[in-house]
């Protein structure tokens, strides 16, 4: 059975993150606009299974979609077949940048997680924002993250800048990924939407939205990375 649990189950303070979120997703030239994915279900106060934490964008939230299509629900199945005893929790949020997840990951983490998995960058790529600010943001989060005791796991997801922004802020903002994986000594999904990208039958009308068959393929280059990371766990 999929438990895959939407954050806006998780509590009313979602409501105030999603607010926030969809302001900065109504900007020009975002990947998301102020749409939030609906809750796959609340989180059952008597679950307590350690959680994998997926911090992301709509990508995550599985934007135009059923919430059970989204990768992150995915994942979920994947879990449960392989006989893990972990409960996702889909923290997507449409509109969100790199700032807005490392502003609200003291929040998200009041519940400790097992797994943390940060898919951010997208909106940040779109706007043309620097990628040493990116990776300011990103290094807030996994320090954040590894101050929790016990630390999670962590899996960064890599993104990939937009090609009109010019080759060098491409190979800026990719090197950013590749480099905080490596200091700081997470995990690594090279690119999310590798295989998926600028493929018309993978992409909803927008073009950036995967479809249901898309979201399958991003559940695959997680689970590559994150179905390791849980069967070394005790």
């Amino acid at each position: 059975m999929v438990k895959a649990i939407s954050l806006y189950g998780y509590s009313a303070i979602a409501v105030a993150l999603a607010a926030g979120c969809s302001a900065q997703g109504q900007a020009k030239g975002t990947v998301e606009d102020s749409t939030l994915a609906a809750p796959i279900e609340t989180v059952p106060t008597e679950d307590t299974r350690p959680v994998v934490l997926f911090v992301g964008t709509s990508l995550t939230a599985g934007l135009g979609l059923d919430p059970r299509q989204a990768y992150p629900a995915v994942v979920q199945t994947k879990i449960d077949s392989a006989g893990f005893d972990y409960q996702v929790v889909n923290a997507g949020v449409s509109g969100q940048t790199s700032a807005g997840a490392s502003s609200s990951i003291d929040w998200l983490l009041r519940r400790p997680a097992a797994v943390l998995v940060i898919e951010t960058g997208a909106n940040d790529g779109l706007r043309g924002i620097d990628p040493a600010e990116l990776r300011s943001n990103i290094v807030a989060i996994v320090t954040r993250a590894q101050a929790q005791e016990p630390p999670p796991a962590i899996i960064l997801v890599g993104m990939e800048a937009p090609p009109n922004l010019g080759q060098r802020y491409a190979d800026r903002f990719r090197a950013v990924y590749g480099d905080v994986a490596r200091e700081r000594g997470v995990g690594l999904v090279p690119f999310l939407l590798d295989g998926v990208a600028g493929i018309d039958s993978l992409n909803q009308a927008d073009g950036m939205h995967p479809t249901a068959a898309g979201q399958q393929i991003l559940a695959r280059h997680v689970w590559d990375v994150l179905g390791p990371v849980l069967a070394q766990r005790p």
